[in-house]
């Protein structure tokens, strides 16, 4: 008599049974957090444990996150929740018994200590790079410095004088070099699995929401005349588009918001999936291995192999991305401070 054969689901459900969570682990690498987890030895966890940072109920709190270990326990009433929108994130129970989140929480979880580190070494780099420039003053670039100027060259002449124009380029390209080498630093970083890499900044929509609206408001207010007038009188589109319905006037404002939206849906998105595609193919080992040992070491070979070509592509993407990002809002402060050619 054949051997029934365990259905697809029941082996599915082996992983559960051996205490492994392989979404929640996933989302645990992708997502922010209050301590910075390295490994696990054992029934131990080995973590940099982050300062908790509330203000509620009329007083600060402050404390190591090492007392919310994984949720299962509270201190002075605050806890991790553990399901819902606020997944993650430091709740409390008001007197109805209902969650809720703090007044404010300024920890300094493991995405605000990244974008720190990340930010102390572009600030580093280029200190570094520019006492270089003023010592060796007309001579060939050396160490760090020959390094990093094709970079810094590409951006100065391919994306800011190119996008913005040869006069104007200057006000900007301070901050259109800080934000390429912030974003293709914390991508790299992200990539890297140990200390100080291994945290997923720019898959964080926060953080990239945030340098979304730094362009924003920059383009706002380089607007010029002709920027505006553009926005609610378009040239060459029919008079009963604009009047009396303002339907291109609405379109064009409404441009204004998507622009910078896209902006931070584009790096947001791109650097999140990577993340979970490449922690995908490496959690296929441990759920294989759950049928059998042989089979995990079966599907081991080709998971290592996608995972090492995926980090390969995701470096690659890492420099697209932050181009991509620089290049566009470049081309936002070009639209706004263009002015018209007269013949």
């Amino acid at each position: 008599m054949a051997a029934k054969e365990t259905p697809p689901s029941e082996k599915g459900a082996k992983a559960a049974e051996q205490g492994l969570d392989i979404g929640g682990m996933i989302m645990e690498h992708v997502t922010d957090a209050y301590e910075w987890h390295f490994f696990t030895v054992g029934e131990h966890n080995i973590s940099l444990y982050l300062p908790v940072i509330l203000y509620d109920q009329g007083h600060w709190i402050v404390f190591s996150s090492s007392r919310l270990k994984h949720g299962h326990a509270s201190y002075k009433g605050y806890y991790l929740c553990e399901h819902g929108s606020d997944i993650g994130k430091l709740v409390r129970k008001n007197a109805s018994g209902k969650e809720v989140l703090p007044q404010l929480d300024i920890s300094i979880t493991k995405t605000v200590l990244a974008i720190f580190i990340n930010a102390f070494l572009v600030i580093l780099i280029f200190i570094s790079i520019a006492r270089s420039y003023r010592k060796r003053e007309g001579k060939a670039p050396k160490g760090m410095q020959s390094l990093l100027e094709p970079l810094i060259i590409f951006i100065r002449d391919d994306v800011a004088k190119d996008s913005i124009g040869e006069e104007k380029y200057e006000r900007y390209l301070p901050y259109l070099m800080s934000l390429f080498f912030f974003i293709l630093f914390s991508n790299l970083f992200g990539i890297v699995p140990i200390f100080p890499g291994g945290s997923n900044v720019t898959g964080n929509i926060a953080v990239t929401g945030v340098m979304a609206f730094f362009t924003f408001v920059i383009t706002t207010v380089s607007g010029n005349k002709h920027y505006w007038k553009d926005i609610f009188n378009t040239p060459g589109v029919p008079w009963w588009l604009k009047y009396p319905v303002p339907l291109m006037p609405f379109v064009e404002l409404m441009g204004i918001f998507t622009k910078p939206f896209v902006l931070m849906v584009r790096l947001f998105a791109n650097m999140l999936s990577g993340h979970i595609v490449l922690a995908g193919f490496i959690s296929l080992i441990f759920i294989f291995g759950t049928f059998g040992v042989g089979m995990g070491y079966g599907v081991s070979v080709f998971s290592i192999a996608f995972a090492i070509f995926l980090d390969l592509l995701e470096v690659l993407v890492a420099f697209i991305q932050a181009y991509v990002f620089v290049l566009l809002s470049a081309l936002y402060f070009g639209m706004a401070t263009e002015v018209p050619e007269h013949h």
